[in-house]
């Protein structure tokens, strides 16, 4: 249904820690300048756990409001409560957001039959098309691909972001879902190889500081050139890492207001990236290119 470079967005705050919407609109017209095929709003990467749900619904009506239909916009609103996750996504579908991204339950560590129950109640209780997230190292919670198989048979659950970097599970799952079942990594190391062996694009937190340069290669490894895609993702390999150095997305903002487009500013239990990072992510921002 989508494919490319889907950002995961960060979301920009004031130093009061309110959202910054004029630093939003800037990253979203950057975004759409750069070639972003996509924009995933208040995802991990744009701090969903920390924002009340007025804010969560509000932060996604603006970008949606922004895009203005240039780009598909894929809304956040998975939660470890099902009612919640239903309440998001209905917000969402108001809103005008053209599909939802749903993270597996955290912390409640449920069965995969759990993990069956919850999406398809969501899918069943709001009409938008929906896309699984499985990203264990942050859920506790791994979604294997006999339960993708079984909720790739509920109709408007049309994909799945998988961000295990297990490259293996793409032929796996592809086995188990229907034709027009849309496979996205979550893992910007693996993102080339992953759509080279057969997925349609990636959500991407690199995405963040290099939109032209993930677009580019994601849109080589789409066309199959294997060698122009691996030869536009080298100078980006180092962000992939070093952007992980603390809880993402502490790293990813503090890049962003090193090259400028946004303030200092995150919410607590996150905080600003240790001055130990520093060098090193700017390092890695230097090697891309974008600094």
């Amino acid at each position: 249904m989508f494919k490319g470079s889907m950002v995961a967005l960060v979301t920009p705050m004031n130093e009061d820690e309110s959202v910054d919407y004029q630093s939003l609109e800037y990253l979203i017209e950057w975004h759409i300048a750069s070639g972003t095929d996509a924009i995933v709003a208040v995802g991990t990467t744009g701090e969903s756990a920390t924002l009340d749900m007025k804010e969560h619904c509000e932060v996604i009506a603006f970008v949606v409001n922004k895009v203005a239909k240039r780009i598909p916009v894929i809304a956040g609103t998975g939660a470890n409560s099902t009612s919640e996750a239903i309440e998001l996504t209905a917000c969402a579908k108001k809103v005008g957001a053209d599909a939802c991204l749903l993270v597996t339950p955290y912390y409640n560590k449920p069965t995969q039959e759990g993990l069956y129950l919850h999406h398809k109640k969501i899918a069943e209780a709001v009409d938008i098309p929906q896309i699984l997230y499985n990203v264990p190292g942050r859920t506790a919670c791994d979604m294997q691909p006999e339960t993708i198989g079984r909720l790739a048979k509920v109709s408007n659950i049309v994909g799945v972001k998988e961000a295990t970097g297990d490259l293996s599970r793409v032929a796996k799952i592809r086995a188990l879902v229907r034709d027009d079942f849309d496979l996205y990594t979550g893992d910007d190391a693996t993102a080339i190889e992953f759509i080279l062996l057969g997925g349609q694009g990636g959500i991407s937190v690199t995405a963040n500081i290099a939109p032209s340069q993930v677009s580019q290669a994601y849109n080589a490894a789409l066309a199959g050139n294997a060698d122009l895609a691996r030869e536009l993702d080298a100078p980006l390999m180092e962000a992939h890492q070093k952007l992980f150095v603390e809880a993402n997305p502490i790293p990813v903002k503090w890049a962003l207001v090193e090259m400028g487009k946004i303030k200092s500013a995150i919410r607590l239990p996150l905080t600003p990236l240790s001055t130990d990072y520093h060098d090193v992510v700017r390092g890695a921002l230097k090697q891309a290119g974008v600094l």
